[in-house]
């Protein structure tokens, strides 16, 4: 597999240009399924040479790699101001991040690329899931898991295992949505950012303090957690 900037940095190491070629691959792979996907299809659809698809992604893989990568670095929060601390900002953050998560799972890229992934798994592939895994699903793990860590250390959060926490807010955000939509079924006008507010209040039902008196108490083991 191709190791490129694109996929050890996410889309924030690329350029403008490449940026827009990655966008003309998805657009390909949603349209043409995966035999449109090719050196040639993706360097006529953006108006570039194979030569430096090569260059700037590698092989088909690394081209993979780096579209999921790309749709992957559209699930974050956005940044807090300085300063800014307390239940209502990490709540406001939190719901930020799981609204564009919903927005990207019910996108038409998301859908084509876990498609294609399933269809392989049934002929014995499972490359494109394995590119999934590492350039999406974990990027997105570890930008929720370093919130709710960072709660954790305010006091606003309690619990003994950050992946088992990102798990749970993971499954109230997303809950069966993403089957519904691989299945062809449609959202019925579902709001995104109503619907992931609603989410990280019902985790701090469950996680949450009563009250912010300070960073938690350090656990034996706290903080040791995997979150990739």
């Amino acid at each position: 597999m191709a190791s490129t900037p694109a996929i050890a940095t996410g889309n924030e190491a690329l350029s403008p240009r490449q940026n827009a070629v990655l966008e003309s691959a998805l657009g390909l792979l949603v349209e043409g399924g995966e035999r449109a996907l090719t050196t040639a299809g993706v360097a006529r659809a953006a108006n570039c040479s194979k030569e430096s698809l090569y260059k700037w992604f590698g092989d088909r893989d690394g081209l993979l790699a780096a579209m999921i990568t790309f749709q992957s670095s559209k699930v974050k929060a956005e940044p807090a101001a300085s300063g800014a601390r307390g239940r209502a900002v990490l709540a406001a953050q939190l719901a930020g991040i799981g609204a564009n998560l919903l927005k990207v799972l019910a996108g038409d890229v998301s859908l084509a690329l876990n498609r294609l992934a399933i269809g392989q798994a049934r002929r014995g592939e499972a490359d494109l899931g394995q590119l999934l895994r590492e350039h999406g699903r974990r990027p997105i793990e570890t930008r929720l898991s370093a919130l709710l860590e960072s709660g954790r250390r305010e006091g606003l959060l309690d619990f003994a295992d950050t992946r088992e926490a990102y798990r749970t807010l993971y499954g109230l955000i997303v809950r069966d949505m993403h089957v519904r939509l691989l299945l062809g079924d449609s959202l019925d006008g579902e709001e995104p950012s109503k619907r992931a507010a609603q989410a990280v209040d019902q985790f701090f039902r469950l996680f949450g303090t009563e009250e912010n008196t300070g960073p938690a108490p350090e656990r034996t083991g706290a903080g040791n957690e995997r979150t990739g």
